[in-house]
């Protein structure tokens, strides 16, 4: 097997993430993993990542049709959605910190609620419980019947059957019963570093370091066995070393072929899109550091709220921040660089400034 360049890991990253639309299930299924965000700057970042990947694509489209899918909403390296099968290999899930005996008691009269319901929305627990409310993560409050319902699907009590204008509603999750022998624990966390070893490669070796600690979000449990799991990654994997960084890939993957190619399409990727996600691989990828700046104060922005990082061909020459105003798509554009000022670009960038207004339903 030829042995890859810089350019062509960088070609190969594109191209097996960026593949041919397809159905919103075989898309799921094939990056086994999509990030969600609830910031709307101008969609959530699950609809803007699955766009690029989704024959024919609308904002919002993974929430109308996400009960009549094999999908579920949980955590793996973060919260986001994810094949129902990749379950089993995350529960039964246990938190890191252990709910105390009170807590305990009311999780189970809640199980008992919605079990008795079938599916509950937490309008419903709020007007039959009364639990008080609890600090929140950034100074305030918190409900804490909201609270338990967010621990209890975190444990696999719970699962997210649909949302109902954003909201989460809930059933009892009922779970098989795993093997939890060593070998079978390792064997489990074995197939989780492949599944974020497929979803990000080619990837540095720090990189999959980092992704297998971000594992202890959606398998604290595994900790143990994670770690072994990436020792046998990096030394079975195919890898090739780059000016002093080792890069990994999948098992029977080429990334020095001449297939891998990339078309003169301009997109506008999510912040946490597979191309852009690893801030490590883009600075090394592209020369130049990419920020996600929502929770940044204005005044300290250098790229704006929700800068989109612009793909062109295989090089990502800027950003755009785009909002809606009047019916109308307003977009801010940013280079690293100049603005190119060949007749391509602007028809690239016309034509995904299309695409976005028909996947926003804002029409001509």
């Amino acid at each position: 097997m030829p042995t890859p360049t810089l350019d062509q890991l960088r070609r190969y990253a594109i191209a097996r993430t960026l593949f041919k639309p397809t159905t919103l299930k075989r898309a799921i299924e094939r990056l086994g993993f999509v990030q969600a965000d609830p910031i709307r700057a101008p969609a959530r970042a699950q609809d803007l990542t699955l766009r690029h990947r989704v024959k024919d694509y609308r904002a919002g489209d993974l929430e109308r049709r996400y009960p009549k899918l094999d999908i579920e909403e949980d955590c793996l390296v973060n919260y986001g959605f994810l094949p129902r099968a990749t379950l089993a290999l995350m529960h039964p899930r246990a938190a890191k910190r252990a709910w105390n005996a009170e807590t305990a008691a009311r999780a189970q009269e809640l199980l008992a609620f919605v079990r008795e319901r079938g599916v509950i929305h937490p309008r419903e627990v709020l007007a039959a419980f009364e639990h008080g409310r609890v600090p929140g993560y950034w100074c305030g409050e918190l409900n804490a019947s909201t609270q338990l319902l967010d621990g209890m699907h975190y444990r696999g009590l719970l699962r997210v059957v649909r949302r109902d204008n954003g909201t989460r509603v809930y059933a009892v999750n009922e779970h098989p019963e795993v093997d939890d022998s060593p070998a079978a624990r390792l064997e489990r966390a074995g197939r989780l570093v492949d599944l974020v070893v497929h979803k990000y490669a080619p990837l540095p070796s720090a990189s999959l370091g980092y992704l297998v600690q971000l594992l202890g979000y959606g398998a604290p449990h595994l900790k143990v066995e994670a770690r072994q799991a990436l020792a046998k990654a990096r030394a079975e994997l195919p890898q090739v070393k780059i000016d002093g960084t080792s890069w990994l890939w999948p098992a029977g993957e080429a990334p020095a072929s001449r297939s891998h190619k990339t078309d003169a399409e301009l997109r506008l990727l999510a912040p946490f899109d597979p191309v852009v996600w690893d801030r490590r691989r883009f600075e090394l990828f592209w020369g130049w550091a990419y920020k996600f700046e929502a929770y940044t104060p204005a005044a300290k922005r250098l790229m704006g709220h929700y800068a989109l990082p612009m793909l062109w061909g295989e090089q990502v020459i800027g950003w755009a921040n785009v909002r809606v105003q009047d019916g109308a798509l307003v977009p801010e554009l940013g280079f690293i660089k100049s603005r190119p000022r060949s007749a391509a670009f602007g028809l690239a960038l016309d034509q995904e400034l299309e695409r976005m207004r028909v996947f926003l339903g804002l029409g001509a």
